[in-house]
């Protein structure tokens, strides 16, 4: 295994930074707050030209047919520069549809995606916010030719600005066969459908989403029915490590202007980077960033092996929301009060990684998950990417 990135990903890497330096600074991200939107067309059209949006999507619906790691290079990238589009909202139930929709979806769906004219959202998340199939609530009950669904969605992001929804809900109860879960894609403007707002700390675009009697066509179930907890839990694992690759990319420019701002602060007649104590605050924050960023392509890399890498994305998700946080947080120490007031921009980015800590799983639900798999293979434990036995 090798997380490196090769010559051809650095270069990639690099394009998409010079292009969001230039193209996303801080104050886009200011203004995006304020807007009703919350995203700039020029930006989303330009990324679209790019080919940003197709990079994993295959080269058969207009798209680039490369790894899920290019991908994470380009949303480590806009997590860096906090650029406001509803990139990750898009291209993770974009995905999905790749991986488990019927080709009608398909063609129906991931052309338009590619070519930046369609933006997507999904929603799984309820009142019961744990990302687990007990926690969906929201019925979809067949009538003719169609499913009606009735419940309410919480955390649902950039709804305002979507098309389409990857909806999940329960379509019969739990059984030894199946969770009795299904996925169905909604058009946003479905009669019956309504979302209010929420105020994040993040003062991004997030929605609950109440649906009352929203007909559906039968021919928008995503996968089998009643199967769709398998569909996913593939999303949400997709979901998250490439949430876990915007968090590292914000972390990592966070840091830097720590470390930047330690080397040239002066106090009692020299630099706060001359002291121990600080020193170690930003060996600190270099080592966490960076256990972060090993964590998340590793889980990537399985991925993009076929290998099963559950296991690994809930070590990169619960380590990216501890060590991402602290690394974050000892930046605002390190900046004194001066990090704190809304007229620096050192809170875009703090705000940002705080609040991706909270999404797509706590740090104790992903430990949680690991101690299932632990237990569930009796007399193994997991040691990197292989099952070792126990004596």
């Amino acid at each position: 295994m090798d997380v490196l990135p090769s010559e051809e990903e650095q270069m990639v890497k690099n394009l998409a930074r010079e292009f969001l330096e230039a193209e996303s600074p801080p104050r886009l991200a200011r203004d995006m707050e304020k807007d009703d939107q919350g995203y700039p067309p020029e930006l989303w059209n330009k990324m679209a030209q790019l080919g940003w949006f197709g990079m994993s999507i295959p080269e058969a619906y207009d798209g680039q047919g490369l790894p899920l790691t290019y991908l994470a290079l380009i949303l480590e990238e806009v997590g860096r520069s906090i650029a406001p589009v509803p990139f990750h909202s898009t291209v993770v139930p974009a995905l999905t549809i790749a991986s488990d929709g019927t080709e009608e979806q398909r063609q129906e769906v991931l052309p338009r995606v590619s070519q930046g004219s369609l933006i997507m959202t999904w929603a799984f998340q309820e009142q019961d916010p744990r990302l687990l199939p007990e926690a969906v609530q929201a019925q979809a009950v067949a009538d003719g030719d169609h499913y009606v669904i009735t419940g309410t969605k919480m955390f649902v992001d950039n709804f305002n600005v979507a098309e389409k929804c990857l909806v999940a809900c329960r379509t019969a109860p739990a059984s030894a066969d199946n969770q009795g879960i299904s996925m169905f894609l909604v058009n946003t403007n479905t009669p019956g459908i309504s979302h209010t707002p929420l105020v994040t700390l993040a003062k991004d675009k997030q929605s609950k989403v109440e649906f009352n009697q929203v007909r559906v066509p039968k021919a928008n179930l995503v996968g089998e029915l009643n199967q769709g907890w398998t569909v996913a839990q593939a999303m949400l694992d997709r979901a998250t490590v490439l949430l876990c690759a915007q968090m590292v990319g914000a972390a990592r420019k966070d840091i830097e202007m720590a470390i930047e701002y330690a080397k040239n602060r002066v106090a009692f007649g020299r630099p706060i980077g001359a002291f121990q104590s600080v020193q170690h605050m930003c060996a600190d924050m270099t080592i966490w960033v960076d256990g972060a960023q090993l964590l998340t392509y590793e889980a990537l890399w399985k991925m993009d092996e076929g290998l099963p890498a559950s296991i690994e994305v809930s070590q990169a998700k619960a380590f990216c929301n501890d060590k991402c946080q602290a690394a974050v947080r000892s930046s605002q120490v390190l900046h004194g009060g001066m990090g704190f007031m809304m007229e620096f921009d050192l809170h875009l980015w703090y705000r940002r990684v705080t609040a991706w800590t909270m999404r797509l799983g706590t740090s104790f639900e992903h430990r949680a998950r690991i101690s299932k798999a632990l237990i569930d293979q009796p007399g193994k434990v997991w040691l990197g990417m292989d099952q070792i036995p126990v004596a």
